[in-house]
């Protein structure tokens, strides 16, 4: 007598016998990565179908001036240049999970290791971010006559936190004064920062028109920027992975910028792929992405550093 087991995976009792599995799997992977992801929104993405670059338009400003009664009006000049951004490699992270470990464990692996590949991603991908934003506040713009980025440095700008707050209403001077739109900025720090600026007591209290909670711990904003707080600014001297994420970040200490100063060509959105490997009795497992990080209008990012 053969018995017909109901397969708990398979969609309508046919295919796959782990199809609805997978799709759990991978969807824990896009919410862990979604949940512990600072950057993703607030820089900005395009996707490409095809090829291994994408190139960023840039458009100058146009200049105005009084006409003379009688004067032949000349045709103005408006610049333009553009911002090419590569694809990287293909960044992906794994795991193998072997069918007799499995099957002998007394609690669920998936879940957790479905939230580890996700946070690796997320974290890279931050990362690579953050440092192309710092980069972008150390470079010159394409465009000639246009602002690069600006660096504000002070010696104790890592652990004092009125520098930090006097810092931060110098990037917002510094932006206002190029011309960069208000919409869209925002601070990136570290939680030695962040955790600094929560303890001044007229940035959170109501009386000073503060925006957050001593008692929680909460900062929200602080001279109209959100504060972000992630553990993903570089503070190191980075010196191996692609040449673009390469940099002496052992001064910075924190990022402001608006959404513009950094941008994504990604060709292969976030995706996962499974495959049970019968030599090994193992279900192999990965986690990817496909896309490439750049910088775009360096005037859009501020640098605070201690040096």
């Amino acid at each position: 007598m053969t018995t017909v087991p109901a397969r708990l995976g398979q969609v309508n009792g046919a295919g796959d016998v782990q199809a609805m599995f997978l799709k759990i799997f991978a969807g824990e992977i896009l919410a862990e990565f979604e949940r512990t992801n600072a950057f993703k929104d607030r820089h900005y993405i395009r996707t490409i179908k095809e090829g291994k670059s994408a190139a960023f338009p840039m458009i100058g400003t146009a200049s105005a001036s009084y006409h003379t009664v009688g004067q032949y009006i000349d045709g103005g000049q408006i610049g333009t240049a553009e911002q090419v951004i590569t694809i990287d490699d293909l960044l992906q992270a794994n795991v193998t999970i072997p069918k007799i470990d499995e099957a002998m464990n007394h609690f669920d692996v998936r879940q957790p290791f479905s939230q580890e590949l996700g946070r690796a991603l997320s974290k890279q991908f931050d990362q690579n971010v953050a440092k192309v934003g710092i980069l972008a506040a150390r470079a010159s713009s394409p465009l000639t006559g246009r602002p690069g980025g600006s660096r504000l440095t002070n010696a104790n700008m890592a652990t004092d936190g009125a520098v930090l707050e006097a810092a931060l209403y110098s990037a917002q001077q510094t932006l206002d004064e190029k011309d960069i739109p208000e919409a869209d900025r925002a601070a990136f720090f570290k939680p030695l920062q962040y955790y600094t600026l929560a303890q001044r007591e007229k940035l959170v209290s109501k009386d000073y028109g503060g925006n957050g909670s001593i008692g929680d711990g909460v900062i929200n904003t602080v001279a109209g920027l959100p504060i972000v707080k992630t553990n993903n600014i570089p503070t190191t001297n980075v010196t191996t992975g692609p040449t673009k994420y390469q940099g002496n970040f052992s001064g910075s200490v924190g990022l402001i910028m608006n959404k513009m100063a950094v941008g994504t060509c990604k060709l292969l959105d976030l995706g996962f792929e499974s495959e049970y490997e019968i030599r090994h009795q193992a279900t192999f497992m990965v986690a990817k992405y496909l896309l490439g990080h750049g910088i775009l209008r360096p005037d859009c990012a501020v640098e605070l550093a201690t040096s």
